[in-house]
């Protein structure tokens, strides 16, 4: 499962102007979340402004399994993606594999959304298997909901599945949302051989091995040896470069802007 790959993504329909102090904010809010991705697997930002319209709130998540070298590329990759998918949307959310990111002008910290935001049902499993794999389903999602913490994995024979919050949500709150991503997957993708759910806080996913051997995006399993962890510093590493590198460019371009509209007045 490539961690980078996309799941889903959304924007707000206000738009904000272009060089405006709320499009400055956003930019800092960006910054700070891909800055802070290289040290901290989930954190949230509020940018405040001169006047209230110019506040800009965000956040990011990492899956819960992810070195810090892959959550800070994730988490790069998915501010991308918001600049392409939302361009002067002033709120946009970008889901991939491993990472969440999602910023607004109104403000959704600490506030639970239990919302469907994504369904996905696969096949049905073989009939001669059907019963054993929902028992396994089932167990595995119970185990899933009796675990605590922010992200939890579970596995029962051929059934393996995880579950996360994202982590302004309180214990309890966690707790809720998981219980209704679970309970949806298990009543809507009755005897399918994967389900996705992801809810507007939280999400639950299970897979058979008939899924994970295909290694495509139902196989959840991580593989962690030497070579992973080798090509995680070089790739951390090269982050860092680029972080530096993308600031410049914004300052660059920014002067390069004003200097070509003082010219053409």
């Amino acid at each position: 499962m490539a961690d980078d790959s996309f799941v889903l993504g959304g924007c707000t329909q206000q738009k904000y102007t272009p060089d405006s102090p709320y499009e400055s904010n956003l930019n800092s809010l960006l910054t700070s979340l891909v800055n802070s991705a290289t040290y901290s697997s989930y954190n949230n930002f509020t940018i405040l402004g001169s006047s209230p319209q110019d506040v800009v709130y965000g956040l990011y998540q990492c899956r819960g399994d992810l070195s810090m070298p892959d959550c800070a590329t994730c988490v790069a990759r998915a501010v991308s993606q918001t600049g392409s998918l939302c361009p002067t949307a002033c709120g946009g959310a970008v889901q991939l594999q491993g990472c969440y990111v999602k910023y607004d002008n109104a403000t959704f910290l600490g506030v639970e959304d239990k919302n469907v935001v994504l369904k996905k049902c696969g096949p049905s499993v073989e009939y001669d298997k059907e019963a054993e794999i929902v028992g396994r389903r089932d167990a595995m999602m119970g185990g899933l909901m009796s675990g605590g913490g922010a992200f939890r994995v579970g596995g029962s024979g051929e059934v393996q599945g995880l579950a996360q919050c994202v982590g302004d949500l309180s214990a309890g709150e966690c707790q809720d949302c998981l219980s209704a991503a679970i309970g949806r997957l298990k009543t809507e993708c009755g005897a399918a051989n994967y389900g996705d759910m992801y809810l507007g806080k939280c999400y639950a996913r299970f897979s058979t091995s008939a899924t994970a051997d295909t290694g495509g995006d139902h196989s959840f399993a991580k593989s962690h040896n030497d070579k992973s962890s080798n090509d995680g510093e070089k790739t951390f590493a090269i982050i860092i470069g680029l972080l530096a590198g993308i600031a410049l460019l914004i300052i660059f371009f920014a002067f390069l802007r004003k200097v070509v509209d003082r010219n053409g007045k």
